[in-house]
């Protein structure tokens, strides 16, 4: 599905295993009125000069948008501002230290006669925004979802619970497309979010199964859970189950004791009847 009038994908050179085939920047434009862009990626001379060019037919850049402070989505951002002169929108200073303002959850982005609207959606990072182009229901989903695959949760940044939240308050914007700093676009948002939220409620199943045999650390869940996944991708896999392990604690399901590496055990809620 392309893209809606006035957005342009732009995909930078930073393919890597957790990246997919790079980081997508977005510039959103309203004619001649100007535009925005949506994470201008890595700080690569070829990648900026690419946005600058873009934005020039519209009126040139008036504004650098953050999803969040991740490099893949920041690096470049001080970068193309000294060269457009364009301010940088973050959620926060603490996630995104270059920024020049912030934006508050439901804050509107002006671009012409278009509207952006910032929504704070925590989870893959606590400074996380989504920024929903009211006219075309779309919405620039940064990585809170990806278009190939899944997203990795790494506490202390992530939070699975969090992560749950925003995923059911975008379920309630009759999306009619997700733009994902990663990947292809996703024209069934329904059914992504669905699918997204299915997958965390049966990862959280195996879990709770793995723990009511037994007192259990992250790396003897790791194993059986993930069994038929690549060795090599078992410490990213450690994240997500540490990210549930979290969540189930805060939930009082869950708790764990302070030797080392940390075993964790059913608790409260989570202990078999």
């Amino acid at each position: 599905m392309n893209q809606p009038p006035g957005v342009e994908l732009l995909l930078a050179p930073n393919p890597s295993l957790m990246t997919g085939s790079g980081t997508n920047t977005f510039l959103v434009a309203d004619h001649a009125a100007g535009c925005v862009a949506i994470d201008p990626g890595p700080d690569e001379d070829g990648h900026i000069a690419r946005i600058i060019a873009a934005a020039e037919p519209h009126g040139g850049l008036r504004a650098i948008l953050i999803t969040h402070g991740h490099p893949d989505h920041l690096e470049g951002a001080a970068s193309l501002r000294e060269r457009s002169r364009a301010p940088i929108l973050a959620f926060s200073r603490e996630g995104s230290p270059t920024a020049d303002a912030t934006l508050a959850d439901e804050q509107l982005v002006i671009v012409g006669t278009r509207r952006l609207r910032a929504l704070h959606t925590p989870g893959h990072r606590f400074d996380h925004l989504c920024f929903l182009l009211e006219d075309s229901r779309a919405l620039f989903a940064g990585d809170l979802v990806a278009g190939e695959g899944t997203v990795v949760i790494a506490p202390p940044e992530g939070d699975l619970l969090d992560y749950m939240a925003s995923l059911r308050r975008l379920q309630a914007l009759d999306l009619a497309l997700i733009l994902p700093a990663h990947g292809p676009l996703i024209d069934a948002p329904a059914v992504l979010l669905h699918d997204y939220l299915t997958h965390r409620e049966l990862r959280e199943e195996q879990i709770l199964a793995e723990l009511a045999q037994g007192p259990h650390t992250v790396d003897a869940l790791v194993t059986p859970i993930y069994a038929e996944v690549d060795p090599r991708l078992h410490p990213l896999a450690a994240q997500s189950v540490t990210a549930h392990l979290l969540k189930l604690e805060r939930e009082g399901r869950a708790t764990h004791d302070e030797s080392t590496p940390p075993v964790w055990r059913l608790s409260g809620r989570g202990a078999p009847a």
